[in-house]
């Protein structure tokens, strides 16, 4: 099983500048990459301060100079926000920028908060089918020319200037529902999950489906891959009770996550205050305690356990999801002990 990081500039209060927040990023990146991890993953968000990612390609054009082996994946661009040549154009200079180190995620997009402001107000529950069309069009012009005339889109002969320096750029498909993980393997893509809140029986169900998907696909040779992108906390041994400030901080996003999605309150300079914890009363998911459970949070032993379950599934990559709300030295701390503890114990 592989290891990636999935990571944003996070910002819930103006006591660290935007500056000190990516120059975090690029140190996180870099221990990642000193520390065997295979992809960096940077996803796309608008106008909230809390995931500070308007578009995650030049981003990683910047992190192509500052590495030389981790491969650097959009994880994900929100369909309805692209033009389909410009995305492969985009895509395919990040590929010659990184001499071959670029991966493509798309989504169809979740807040109706960005789709009000960036989208002229869709639903965004009608993201999907931007997410269908918006996928074989940037391959197909990737191969060369090409015309499209589809629902969403319509143009001429065009073609991606300039090409990929990749025969085949990994394209990665965020899926939940079976329909999305049959499209997914049914269009030659990987697929990427998250459980969020739910425990391991989540990660069982949907690699079920994705397993469902390749075996109503026979005429699809090359088996695609599966990543489980997780919130991510390890601590020592000797800190038995570490993870209940990790599970906070992730309870501080998820919080965060539900005032941004909930999309009833005008946030004030891209900062909306995270949901108050008494409308969760009631609510087992958002307790620390469940957290703690759910969460990837424990000391190097359990993570390495969870995570060989995730592996005899047939999970081949985890994604080390750093967004939690926790200061960069405490992240900091945690990836290094993933780094030195667990990411051994996979090493073929």
């Amino acid at each position: 099983m592989r290891f990636s990081l999935f990571i944003h500039m996070e910002r819930y209060d103006e006591s660290l500048t935007t500056q000190q927040h990516w120059e975090n990023l690029v140190e996180l990146t870099q221990m990642a990459e000193a520390g065997g991890f295979g992809t960096v993953w940077i996803g796309e968000h608008h106008s909230m301060e809390y995931t500070v990612s308007p578009n995650p390609l030049p981003q990683l054009a910047y992190l192509a100079a500052k590495t030389s082996t981790i491969r650097l994946g959009a994880g994900t661009i929100i369909a309805p926000f692209w033009n389909p040549i410009r995305a492969a154009g985009e895509v395919a200079l990040l590929d010659v920028i990184s001499n071959g180190r670029a991966e493509l995620g798309v989504a169809r997009g979740a807040y109706q908060f960005e789709f009000d402001r960036v989208a002229g107000g869709l639903p965004a529950t009608d993201g999907g089918k931007h997410m269908q069309e918006i996928i074989p069009a940037i391959q197909k012009l990737w191969e060369g020319d090409y015309a499209h005339d589809g629902e969403v889109w319509q143009f001429p002969t065009s073609t991606s200037v300039p090409k990929p320096v990749q025969k085949k750029v990994p394209v990665w498909v965020a899926a939940r529902s079976p329909e999305s993980h049959d499209y997914a393997v049914a269009n030659g893509c990987h697929v990427m999950v998250t459980p969020l809140m739910k425990g391991d029986e989540e990660v069982e169900s949907l690699v079920e489906k994705f397993e469902t998907a390749i075996a109503n696909h026979p005429e699809v040779t090359e088996r695609p891959d599966i990543m489980v992108l997780r919130h991510t906390y390890v601590h020592s041994a000797d800190e038995p009770e570490a993870w209940r400030p990790a599970a906070e901080g992730i309870q501080k996003f998820y919080r965060t996550f539900d005032a941004w999605f909930g999309n009833k309150t005008t946030p004030v300079n891209g900062f909306l205050e995270p949901s108050p914890l008494e409308k969760f009363e009631g609510r087992g998911d958002f307790t620390a305690d469940s957290l703690h459970k759910t969460a990837m949070i424990g000391t190097p032993d359990e993570v390495v356990e969870r995570l060989r379950r995730y592996e005899d599934l047939g999970v081949t990559e985890y994604s080390f999801w750093n967004d939690n709300s926790l200061s960069h030295e405490e992240k900091k701390r945690s990836l290094q002990l993933f780094i030195d503890e667990v990411v051994p114990a996979f090493a073929k």
